[in-house]
């Protein structure tokens, strides 16, 4: 076997590191939601467990990144391959983290008054998993297509978000009580952390397209950032 086919395999094996993380983030959020929905405590710890094994992957597919980088002096494409996986995992790591965040509200929620979640909730958390997933799709098979109309969809959960913002505002205004503003306050925390989970699938989308083309722009911009 040649260096170049031994190279390639390698940074194969790179690329399926990253799936599998990505795989691992997807399941992760779905227990996180889960546990939202049922209210089970129990549920939401091995969304804490989940979560160190995801940051362990984050990790180890940085040691095997900067390894080829060191020792194979890859070319700029694939260079630029290895960068964009570095990134990827970082985003990765940094969405369980917002799916235990998620799970941390259900561990401060679930012996509270007015436990239910607004229905809204469940809707972001499926579309913002259906964005991962795409996203992952996407790297698997160098799909720029399936990557732009992932980060497209990020308006869609920024609107969600909005409105659950909106409707959780009013619910803390018309109530007196302190348990049911607290409670309210925690699903606007669970809205805050789908909304950001989006965001960072927009990101990994992004860094697809950078590895396919060799151009890295913002896909999605929100208006607030081009202003001024």
């Amino acid at each position: 076997m040649s260096i170049r086919e031994r190279f390639e395999r390698k940074l194969a094996a790179l690329r399926d590191d990253v799936l599998a993380m990505g795989s691992a983030v997807g399941e992760q959020l779905d227990l996180a939601m889960t546990s939202l929905d049922k209210l089970d405590v129990d549920l939401a710890r091995q969304v804490f467990v989940m979560d160190l094994s995801v940051n362990e992957a984050r990790f180890n597919i940085e040691e095997e990144a900067f390894a080829l980088i060191v020792t194979q002096q890859p070319a700029a494409g694939d260079l630029r391959a290895i960068v964009a996986v570095m990134n990827m995992i970082v985003d990765l790591e940094r969405m369980g983290d917002h799916a235990k965040g998620i799970a941390k509200v259900v561990t401060y929620i679930y012996d509270k008054p007015a436990r239910t979640p607004p229905p809204q909730l469940k809707q972001m958390g499926e579309m913002v998993a259906s964005m991962l997933r795409q996203t992952m799709n996407a790297y698997a098979n160098d799909n720029v297509e399936l990557a732009r109309f992932v980060a497209k969809q990020d308006d869609e959960i920024d609107q969600m978000y909005g409105m659950v913002f909106s409707q959780i505002m009013a619910a803390m205004a018309k109530t007196k009580k302190a348990a049911k503003v607290e409670t309210n306050y925690e699903f606007l925390r669970v809205a805050r952390e789908l909304e950001r989970f989006g965001d960072l699938s927009t990101n990994i989308a992004e860094r697809v397209v950078y590895r396919v083309t060799g151009s890295f722009d913002e896909i999605n911009r929100d208006i607030d950032d081009s202003a001024g």
